[in-house]
């Protein structure tokens, strides 16, 4: 894994303890409720961590910004966003609960104050948000009626491979402006070749 002090030099000591800690956290859940292949496991710091922390890259979320993980699972991207952003408020939304039991008790352990773990559908959510992020939990026709009216500045969905025709339908279904989607290779930032065919789908308001 590229070192995160390097792609993220302003990180403080205690973010970078909360980083560290994260991938022990997970295996042990990981033992008891399999939230992560153990296959993937074993790319944890680059496939999730590293993954979830692409959308940093693109966008600063400003302080005092609300932001809602649809999907979550066991915290993805959810939980490393809010390490990088401890003035923002996180909303992690999984319908499965054995998912985001993990979620919650990873944020608790790394001392998250920033995060509240939410059990069910997005749709049934309350309120509204800043942000919307996520991580290929459907196509995006499917996803977007769930978060209609959830967000008020931009979502943004990580996918891989060519998702031309998945946007073009999406737009056309969905009926947004077809110029709302932008498509963001994650490799414009790390080199690792996990990342060629990875894009972040920034969907504005």
């Amino acid at each position: 894994m590229e070192k995160l002090t390097d792609l993220f030099p302003a990180l403080t000591a205690l973010q970078q303890e909360r980083f560290d800690a994260m991938e022990g956290l997970y295996r042990d859940w990981n033992s008891r409720i399999n939230v992560i292949s153990r296959k993937d496991m074993d790319n944890f710091r680059t496939h999730h961590v590293l993954h979830s922390l692409s959308i940093a890259k693109l966008i600063d979320f400003p302080k005092g910004s609300t932001i809602l993980d649809v999907g979550t699972g066991g915290g993805f991207p959810g939980i490393p966003l809010a390490v990088l952003f401890p003035e923002c408020r996180f909303t992690l939304c999984d319908s499965i609960g054995k998912k985001i039991k993990v979620a919650a008790a990873v944020a608790e352990d790394l001392g998250l104050d920033n995060v509240t773990c939410f059990n069910g559908r997005a749709e049934s959510l309350e309120g509204s948000f800043d942000y919307v992020v996520s991580r290929a939990v459907a196509e995006l026709s499917t996803f977007l009626p769930w978060v209609r009216g959830k967000y008020s500045k931009a979502i943004f969905y990580l996918k891989g491979g060519n998702l031309d025709d998945e946007i073009a339908t999406c737009a056309k279904r969905c009926r947004i402006d077809p110029a709302k989607f932008m498509q963001v290779p994650v490799s414009n930032w790390f080199s690792d070749p996990w990342f060629e065919e990875k894009k972040i789908v920034v969907i504005s308001r």
